[in-house]
């Protein structure tokens, strides 16, 4: 007699993850083209800040070498007696002013509307010289009152005097193009006209032996352009008019560029980003208006799978359980039987929550006491889970007695 050996157990199959958390190699695939884009751009614009430092480092400064700086300038007035003093902050070219100095400023257009404001009212009488490189729109007209800058620029940048002032008339021909001005302040030296307008204007001070010049392009001061023309000439006459030079470089480190006063931080805002902000907001409005989502009539979905009724009711009475929700239980226990009942008794399914409809129909076919009834089918929630197993119980009975022929 012969033993067959028990066949293998099969392993039991293991079920799938169910887990809806991603992986970490998941979420490095789903995120590495957004992280390289950003490493892209943040090196891109390092790279780009490098570059433009590089390429403003010393503009106009006379301490820098650089092309663009003004080293050389400060070299051959120093040779001619000329002391250069450079200055960062509006208090010392405030204070510097006087009738034996020439306060240049550099850029003039950085210097706030307040510190335009403070700026002129330090220089106007003080009996020296303001030189004003290059200033714009509406610098130049707070800086330089009666002057106006023209728009258009100049397209030649080498230029002829065509005027009587002796500095102008000496150097000759120079790299005076860029910004032209009109004027209307009386007794100006209209210098270097590039279409008919003026690049290089001097005003003289209404009090006193001072005087403000206006230049329309840094050229001349630069030292890759020192010696082009007579660019040399001008700039030495222009500035060497005084035994001191003050050498203003506003700086955005300067305590009265961020000094607001009282104005608000709208008040500090331009005009074109409140109105930008403005049509944003309504572009906004329009667009969500555009892409709403218009909800239409609820259309029935059959489910993916199907749902035996039985794990419905287990499903909701565990919540029921967890939440110790007795009362709506006992509630929803009640409510069935009682729909189920009424019809059974001749009562209308409208009449099947009213007491005194369906209990006077459920004892007269059962022959049993209304109170009994009453406190079966309406009566206070089970105190415990025991007691709502027996009420399920009771009526579950109460139903089998009523259908039963």
């Amino acid at each position: 007699m012969t033993t067959e050996a028990p066949a293998p157990e099969a392993p039991e199959a293991t079920p799938p993850s169910t887990s809806a958390s991603p992986t970490a190699r998941q979420l490095w695939t789903r995120s590495r083209g957004v992280l390289l884009a950003l490493v892209v751009l943040l090196a891109a614009a390092v790279a780009i800040a490098a570059v433009r430092s590089d390429a403003e480092s010393g503009s106009l400064d006379p301490r820098s070498a650089d092309p663009s700086g003004s080293r050389a300038v400060a070299e051959l007035l120093a040779d001619r007696g000329v002391s250069t003093r450079v200055v960062t902050t509006l208090e010392e070219a405030a204070a510097a002013a006087g009738p034996d100095t020439t306060l240049l400023v550099a850029r003039p257009d950085l210097l706030t509307d307040r510190q335009q404001d403070s700026f002129h009212s330090a220089v106007t009488n003080a009996g020296g010289r303001t030189v004003l490189v290059a200033p714009t729109t509406p610098s130049v007209g707070t800086l330089a009152p009666g002057v106006d800058a023209d728009p258009a620029p100049s397209f030649d940048t080498t230029l002829s005097p065509n005027c009587s002032l002796p500095a102008a008339r000496r150097a000759g021909k120079a790299e005076t193009g860029g910004i032209r001005y009109t004027t209307t302040a009386p007794g100006a030296d209209s210098c270097y006209p590039g279409d008919g307008l003026p690049t290089l204007l001097r005003i003289p001070a209404a009090e006193g032996n001072g005087d403000t010049v206006v230049l329309g392009a840094p050229d001349i001061l630069q030292n890759e352009r020192l010696d082009k023309q007579g660019n040399a000439s001008l700039a030495l006459q222009l500035l060497g008019s005084r035994p001191h030079l003050v050498w203003y470089l506003p700086s955005l480190s300067d305590d009265s560029a961020t000094d607001a006063g009282d104005r608000s931080f709208l008040d500090l805002m331009p005009s074109g980003w409140l109105w930008g902000t403005l049509q944003l907001f309504f572009a906004a409005i329009l667009a969500a208006l555009w892409r709403a989502r218009r909800l239409g009539p609820l259309v029935p979905e059959k489910l993916p799978v199907a749902i035996r009724a039985s794990e419905t009711v287990e499903g909701r009475a565990r919540l029921y359980r967890k939440s110790n929700a007795r009362d709506r239980a006992a509630a929803a226990l009640r409510s069935t039987t009682r729909t189920r009942l009424a019809p059974l008794v001749g009562v209308s399914p409208a009449q099947a929550h009213a007491p005194e409809a369906l209990l006077p129909a459920l004892s007269a076919q059962l022959r049993r006491e209304g109170q009994a009834l009453h406190s079966l089918l309406f009566g206070p929630p089970p105190r415990d889970d025991a007691a709502l197993i027996a009420l399920a119980d009771q009526l579950d009975a109460l139903e089998r007695e009523v259908r039963r022929p």
